[in-house]
Parts: C-alpha cells; sequence; structure tokens
C-alpha cells in the first residue's frame, strides 16, 4: 500500500513540474497530474535505460532519475495536447 501512495505523491510532484514547464491545456487536477507524473516516469525511465543502460541495480534513487521523469511527463503531456487538439 505504501509503495502505491509513494508513486502516486512522486507522480504528483513530476506531473506538477513538467506542467509548471510546459504552458497550455493540461489535464486538470490532482489524480490526473500524477498519473502523468508516473507515466513520464515510466517513459523517461524506459529512454533511460535504453540510451544509457542504467537499472536499479545502480541504486533506487537517483537525481537522473527524476529529471528523467519530468523530461518523460513533459513528452506526455505534449503528445496528450496533440491528440487533445485534433
Amino acid at each position: 500500500m505504501w509503495f502505491i501512495i509513494t508513486v502516486l505523491f512522486s507522480g504528483l510532484i513530476t506531473g506538477a513540474v513538467a506542467k509548471a514547464l510546459v504552458s497550455g491545456p493540461a489535464p486538470e487536477g490532482c489524480l490526473p497530474t500524477a498519473f502523468l507524473g508516473v507515466a513520464g516516469s515510466l517513459v523517461g525511465g524506459f529512454l533511460g535505460y535504453l540510451l544509457f543502460g542504467k537499472d536499479l541495480d545502480d541504486g533506487k534513487l537517483q537525481l537522473s532519475g527524476f529529471f528523467g521523469s519530468v523530461f518523460g511527463a513533459v513528452l506526455v503531456l505534449l503528445v496528450y495536447r496533440s491528440r487533445a487538439t485534433k
């Protein structure tokens, strides 16, 4: 249970940072922002693994992971915005 709460809380922070970096329409509310951050974390983690070969064996908490999560959330937000305008 604590894992889910931690993931949603970190997703909320990551999604809020991504929404602050990218202006324009974005999902409103805490839960959609948290899901944006969680999806961004998955995308950023996947891209980081493909590009740099890092995984959980290198440590669970890394500063680069936060930046990768924000980058992934920005990508997810841009895709959301492009799909919402069509």
